[in-house]
């Protein structure tokens, strides 16, 4: 295990009707005048966004609203709410949402105390030092940005997506999960919420470093719940205990307690950024797509820890690990049809991908070579991109 520094200071307020303490946390925070982001209709059909500006106003929080955010944010969205949040003289960000809406108000909330490009945080230009609170209003299991210090933004002007990441300077101050607000979400987007929070504990799990037994129980364990979990919530949306252990899954995919001590991959992400950025595909949905083919890839490299995943998560009985690897990839791919996920770049609607600019796009962003668990040249993601034709 490496040494390592965790400090994970979001507030979690847990269950039924929870939104309705919104203005008190806010109040706690410092916050007097907030910018409400949100993104489609769905929080103004279902009543989520009166009830919370009904608390704002009760707390005597004053508000201006931010809506219309959509999935893949993008940084003109961003620079439209720093110039609104100057002009307002906003002091905190309530998001209420999922992780495009999370995402958006970080970025606001980092330039609005920034005299330069909000991206130049994005491009690694500079380090985040300030950030105005974010509080979270949690309607979509499925990123986890509720708790984590990351955000995640595309650059309209060359398409793109880079993944921001901070020990706390962005994380929320405060996370409302109420599994409630996610009974009414599509199936598909619940699907892709689950696939998204898988990848994030797979992203840690595939590491390099040794002795981490406790890191790797903890991923398996998350793995697992979810495995079992997500079926009954297809099955039954309004299940709430099933929707309660997946929006808390999903919490904690994210907030960085599985990837103590170790050395993380990512490249999974990386290859989906460049596939969203380019296509406009749901994220969820790509990293259905990307992780079996990372995982096939693998079982012929570096099968150890793939075939560990297989024995310990899909119950696989196989001693060769390379076996037991692409056993495993073949119970993964099961569980994701199952949910009703894509598998393939035609099912993602992508007929013809371009990888070639797939992979040159993720070689300008990230480097000639990337990866944790192993590390991977152009040829070697040209070769991953093309198992998922």
């Amino acid at each position: 295990m490496n040494n390592f520094t965790y400090y994970a200071p979001t507030r979690y307020i847990f269950g039924r009707d929870t939104e309705k303490e919104t203005g008190r946390l806010a109040v706690e925070n410092g916050m007097k005048k907030v910018l409400v982001t949100y993104g489609g209709g769905s929080v103004v059909r279902s009543g989520l966004l009166d009830r919370v500006k009904e608390s704002l106003e009760d707390a005597g929080v004053k508000y201006v609203e931010f809506g219309g955010i959509k999935p893949n944010p993008t940084d003109d969205r961003v620079y439209e709410g720093i110039e609104m949040v100057r002009h307002e003289q906003i002091d905190g960000l309530i998001a209420v949402g999922g992780g495009s809406v999370i995402d958006t108000a970080k970025a606001i909330a980092l330039g609005a105390l920034y005299d330069g490009d909000f991206w130049d945080f994005y491009a690694g230009k500079r380090v985040p030092e300030q950030a105005l609170p974010v509080g979270v209003v949690l309607t979509i299991p499925a990123a986890g940005s509720e708790g984590s210090g990351n955000s995640v933004i595309t650059k309209l002007d060359g398409l793109h997506k880079i993944s921001l990441r901070t020990d706390y300077v962005i994380r929320p101050k405060f996370a409302i999960l109420n599994p409630v607000l996610t009974f009414t979400l599509p199936p598909y987007q619940t699907a892709c919420g689950v696939a998204d929070m898988m990848a994030h504990i797979m992203e840690r799990y595939f590491s390099p470093t040794e002795d981490v037994a406790v890191t790797d129980h903890l991923c398996q364990g998350l793995l697992r719940a979810i495995v079992e979990v997500a079926p009954r919530v297809m099955a039954d949306p309004e299940d709430y205990q099933a929707r309660a252990n997946i929006m808390w899954a999903g919490t904690l995919a994210h907030n960085g307690i599985c990837g103590c001590g170790r050395v993380e991959d990512w490249v999974s992400h990386f290859m989906e950024h460049e596939i969203s950025a380019v296509y406009g595909v749901t994220h969820g949905a790509g990293l259905a797509v990307v992780y079996p083919a990372f995982l096939l890839f693998m079982a012929e490299h570096k099968p150890a820890k793939p075939a560990q995943l297989a024995r310990t998560v899909f119950n696989i009985d196989e001693k060769d690990d390379s076996a037991a690897a692409r056993k495993g990839v073949e119970a993964m791919k099961h569980f994701f049809g199952s949910l009703g996920l894509p598998l393939t770049f035609k099912e993602l609607g992508i007929e013809n991908p371009d990888i070639d600019l797939l992979v040159s796009k993720l070689i300008e962003n990230k480097g000639e070579v990337v990866g944790g668990y192993y590390r991977l040249d152009a040829a070697d993601l040209h070769s991953i991109y093309e198992l998922m034709k």
